[in-house]
């Protein structure tokens, strides 16, 4: 009976040794399998990544040089009226137009001459818009209708491309002035 009870006790040792055995290696192995998920998520981001960077080279090509370079030429700032609200609203607007370099004489030439015309038409543009074009966030209706007039005014140049590439309006600010 010695025996026996000797022989339990042992088996209860060991089975309990195997538990713990056991418990160790499954830790062991779900560590390594995370350690694994975690390297392969980091090589499948890391392929799969953004754009590249792009050179200053590849910029200057998209840009043009010499007579193509883009320039800003300021035509306009001042303060028109529009009443579509019933309203006397102001607003103080700011125009510049972005060309190739070599139609800047012709622009600043026609600029200096229709001085009175540019700034009639534009005022138009301004008393006739809407009170919603002129609240759009990005100004779309606006400066496709100014694109417009500035590509009558000014034309097309020899190559039969309008001499104004895009109309930017960087300040276009409203004020109620009838109060």
């Amino acid at each position: 009976m010695a025996d026996e009870d000797n022989k339990a006790e042992s088996t209860e040792e060991s089975s309990g040794e195997e538990k713990k055995g056991g418990g160790l290696k499954m830790m062991i192995i779900v560590a390594v399998i995370m350690i694994l998920e975690g390297a392969g998520v980091f090589f499948l981001v890391n392929t799969m990544s953004g754009p590249k960077a792009a050179d200053a080279s590849q910029m200057e090509q998209l840009e043009g040089t010499g007579e193509d370079a883009p320039i800003e030429i300021p035509l306009i700032e001042d303060r028109f009226q529009n009443m579509s609200t019933g309203h006397v609203w102001e607003w103080r607007v700011q125009i510049v137009l972005r060309a190739r370099q070599k139609n800047q004489t012709h622009i600043e030439t026609i600029k200096e001459r229709d001085t009175a015309l540019l700034t009639e038409g534009i005022a138009l543009i301004f008393r006739r818009a809407q009170d919603r074009h002129l609240r759009e966030p990005g100004l779309e209706t606006i400066t496709r209708q100014l694109t417009t007039y500035i590509n009558e005014v000014f034309g097309m140049d020899a190559d039969g491309m309008p001499r104004v590439d895009r109309v930017i309006i960087p300040e276009c600010k409203g004020f109620r002035s009838d109060t």
